[in-house]
């Protein structure tokens, strides 16, 4: 790089490349090509470069085997970084001088970042499960509710950043660039957490902040239950740029691969938009749907993966004259058509446990992590319930709760869900949103709360695709908590509806004849994973147990990645992760995350592991992290850190 920091890449080329150059495709991301994602690397740029592509995986400075250190997510030398390997690879003698970029997750980010700088050789993007605000969806602040599931990306961060170098590529320098990163990695969470507002920490990096700087094309793909199903119509309606999205069933995982179905090929989605816009192959992809979107059909509540019922609907322009807004009235636990005088009222004050069926915040690894039944936490909330419905509904984009409330603290969290009830009664999410009162003005500054003043508010929630069935009925709940999904703020308030003021806005969608030829797309594909030797399945548990003695309820996630040796290069790399949320009804301050990561590399002779934690509580006015790492060769602990600090509750 120009700082004179090397990184370290794989490089896949098609046989003609040295002879014919060929386009290329950059995925940037920090996850280790070596070991931690390179099955999914191979399954993915194996099969492009066997369809006249190059493609480039390097490791982010300060991770696997580049140089450097990482001091935060998306930095402005990150981003550099990705500016200048673009422009390296377009001088390249295999490169035919374009270049594609894509990417999950990061490097879903990081595709749509650089492309607001506008390197002359970067032609098209594909972001997936991307998002284009770090503060709204990133980095523990989600709808601006302090997202104590999201803060553990903090501690897995700070776990990925301290593995250490391959020795058989770097050579007899990995020690040093692993002390290095073991002395000079930040604990990301602190950062993060000293800005609860809004502010420059989170604009830099933002690409919501500069929309209009994106030309690129742009094909975003993600998924309905995925942490970030908003980015796709934000996208559609912020960027001048060729736009298309494609919305799908899936978590947080490339659509090819996902556990939760149905797949689809997003290889070959991928490489038509590549052939267009790479090697001017004029194949109609302008002319496919502009948003193309799997509406999910009413189905039993399941939060293990698996085949999600519904069809494919294809629309040529966003917005679409098929949306239209429909509105309920807020009833006497009733959704109405028309204001209505029965109940006026409705007060709300959820235990703290609340929340406990939501599903995780970033469903990826398969193991029960998508809703449960709603019931339980229904119960806990107040409901609105509309009438059996005569016909389906379909809703396409985004839902708008407008309250009038009030609240007899200074304070207030409120926290919403969309349901569908089946006639036997189970209760499947739909989709939900949350609000702190104080920033319902916008997450850039404090607007005050008065006990007991009447305010006006806007919830907006998760965009979804979902077709409820006739004869089922939609609820919609409201609660003061959801947790672990966000923390509970510091006093315990109780918040006052007024019913005859309050309406839920539904982007409900009339079905056409024309979506009858969008509902095929080509089943999934991918190359074979290289040789590889399964030492430790991969395996993991979630559970919720109250111990009836203390109050306390624990949500406990355990996650094993299992052990496995790479037969090229005789690598064994082997991970675990586990988390556990604490929390008590008796108080909001008794919230407590954990969070551990655990990683071990060796080869013949050579043997590390690390070892991470971050462990989060409260009380009314800090809160108080605790951070650690351990490094080991030998089974000999070579390094040891350790964090405590307190942080002011400035929103939360």
């Amino acid at each position: 790089m120009s700082d004179g920091v090397r990184l370290s890449a794989k490089v896949w080329l098609p046989e003609q490349a040295t002879s014919k150059p060929v386009p290329a495709i950059l995925e940037y991301i920090p996850y280790r090509k070596s070991d931690a994602v390179a099955i999914r690397d191979h399954r993915n740029h194996d099969w492009f470069a066997a369809r006249g592509y190059a493609c480039i995986r390097p490791d982010l400075r300060g991770h696997g085997d580049s140089e450097g250190i990482m001091f935060d997510e998306y930095s402005p030398r990150e981003q550099q970084d990705a500016v200048e390997i673009i422009e390296w690879i377009s001088s390249q003698d295999w490169c035919s001088g374009s270049v594609g970029m894509m990417g999950i997750s990061w490097g879903g980010i990081a595709s749509l970042q650089a492309a607001t700088h506008q390197p002359a050789a970067l032609k098209a993007i594909i972001p997936v499960c991307a998002s284009v605000d770090r503060y709204y969806d990133d980095g523990g602040y989600l709808f601006g509710a302090y997202q104590g599931q999201g803060l553990g990306w903090g501690g897995v961060m700070f776990g990925y950043c301290i593995r250490p170098p391959d020795p058989a590529l770097v050579g007899k320098s990995w020690r040093d660039m692993w002390l290095n990163r073991l002395e000079q990695t930040p604990m990301f969470a602190e950062k993060w957490l000293r800005h609860q507002l809004r502010d420059e920490t989170w604009s830099q990096g933002s690409v919501c902040e500069v929309y209009e700087k994106i030309k690129t094309p742009v094909l975003g793909i993600g998924g309905w239950n995925d942490c970030w199903p908003n980015t796709l119509i934000r996208l559609l309606e912020n960027i001048e740029a060729p736009c298309r999205v494609v919305s799908g069933p899936w978590g947080h995982s490339y659509p090819n691969l996902s556990n939760i179905g149905p797949t689809v090929g997003f290889l070959q989605l991928a490489l038509k938009w590549w052939d267009y816009w790479l090697k001017g192959i004029e194949n109609g992809v302008m002319n496919e749907p502009r948003f193309l979107a799997f509406i999910q059909d009413s189905h039993a509540p399941n939060p293990n993966p698996s085949d999600r019922p519904g069809r494919w609907i294809g629309e040529t322009k966003w917005p679409t004259t098929s949306v239209k807004t429909q509105v309920f009235w807020l009833g006497n636990n009733s959704l109405c058509d028309e204001p209505t005088t029965i109940g006026k009222a409705a007060l709300i004050k959820s235990p703290n446990s609340t929340g406990l069926c939501s599903g995780e915040y970033m469903p990826w690894s398969g193991t029960a992590e998508l809703p449960h039944d709603q019931r339980s936490d229904d119960s806990k909330s107040v409901c609105f319930d509309s009438e059996f419905l005569d016909k389906p509904l379909e809703l396409l984009g985004t839902s708008f709760l407008s309250l009038k409330l009030s609240s007899d603290r200074e304070c207030g969290l409120i926290c919403v869900r969309l349901c569908d009830l089946s006639p036997e009664g189970s209760s499947t999410l739909i989709t939900y949103g949350i609000l702190n009162l104080k920033l319902r003005n916008g997450r850039e500054c404090i607007a005050d709360v008065k006990a007991n003043e009447l305010l006006d508010v806007t919830i907006r929630l998760n965009d979804t695709g979902w077709r409820l069935k006739k004869g089922h009925r939609l609820r919609l709940a409201l609660s003061t908590q959801m947790w672990p999904m966000a923390w509970p703020i510091s006093e315990v308030a109780a918040i006052t509806v007024y019913m005859d003021s309050s309406q839920l806005e539904l982007p409900v969608r009339t079905p056409t004849d024309k979506e009858k030829c969008f509902t095929q797309l080509e089943l999934a594909e991918a190359a074979d994973a290289p040789p590889h030797t399964i030492l430790r399945d991969p395996s993991g548990s979630r559970k919720i147990t109250s111990d009836l003695k203390t109050g306390d309820i624990r949500y406990e996630i355990e996650t094993d990645g299992g052990e496995i040796k790479f037969e090229k290069s005789g690598l064994i790399y082997g991970s675990t992760n586990d988390q556990r949320y604490v929390i008590n009804d008796a108080s909001p301050c008794s919230a407590k995350a954990e969070y551990r990561a655990k990683f071990s590399f060796s080869r013949n002779e050579w043997k590390t592991s690390t070892e991470s934690e971050l462990i989060v509580t409260c009380d009314e006015a800090y809160f108080f992290l605790h951070g650690s790492i351990l490094a080991y060769e030998d089974d000999t602990q070579v390094f040891v850190k350790h964090w405590d600090t307190k942080i002011p509750r400035v929103v939360y």
